[in-house]
């Protein structure tokens, strides 16, 4: 996955709690075989009317916040069923930071391993980054992983806290796979010594005992 390092975006405002997973990406678009794509239904019932058209209310629809990188939303983003679906479709969309109070612990992890930092900060802070996201649309954030700081280059600088192994897998874009192929040269040491002390892998049909 792409590592997170330091990023400057646009911030999109979704001012609301409990933004679940069926709604990040309803259900009825969970059948492609891939993870990319899920960008274009991410908030689909939210984003677009009955007849297919924007929705002209919706937050991510108004003039301004077009290729926004980070979204900050309130309290117990990402909460509902554990689809890695939800992850996809916001990173497909162009989200690579989420910043809110709390976080559902599963869509955590599930954006963590696909490259997405999510940021808690304190409910009034997240409180004060909408407010002026509202009113300035356009206005942006640093976040930066290494410093562990979000700023806006004027009145905003705050810190926030992540586990050190999350931060580390971030920052060097390792996902499970990446961390085991770190130790690609043991693994291969290790299955050139299997011979040595155990029976060779059989090819073909397995027998079976008693017949």
């Amino acid at each position: 996955m792409e590592p997170f390092v330091r990023l400057e975006g646009v911030v999109a405002p979704l001012d609301r709690v409990n933004v679940d997973t069926d709604q990040i990406i309803p259900k009825q678009f969970l059948k492609r075989v891939e993870r990319t794509g899920f960008g274009q239904f991410l908030f689909f019932d939210w984003r677009f009317l009955e007849d297919g058209q924007p929705n002209p209310s919706f937050e991510l629809n108004q003039p301004g916040y077009e290729g926004a990188s980070i979204l900050v939303a309130g309290r117990n983003f990402g909460c509902g069923s554990s689809r890695e679906h939800a992850p996809w479709a916001l990173l497909d969309y162009g989200f690579r930071a989420i910043i809110a109070p709390s976080f559902a612990d599963i869509f955590f992890n599930n954006c963590a391993k696909n490259g997405i930092l999510l940021v808690t900060l304190p409910e009034e802070t997240v409180n004060q980054i909408l407010a002026r996201a509202k009113a300035q649309p356009g206005y942006k954030l640093t976040v930066d992983l290494e410093k562990k700081l979000v700023s806006d280059g004027a009145r905003l600088q705050v810190s926030f806290e992540i586990d050190a192994f999350r931060r580390h897998c971030l920052l060097n874009g390792l996902d499970d796979i990446g961390l085991t192929l770190n130790h690609e040269s043991d693994i291969s040491a290790f299955e050139a010594k299997r011979p040595s002390w155990k029976p060779a892998v059989i090819s073909g049909p397995v027998p079976v005992l008693g017949r």
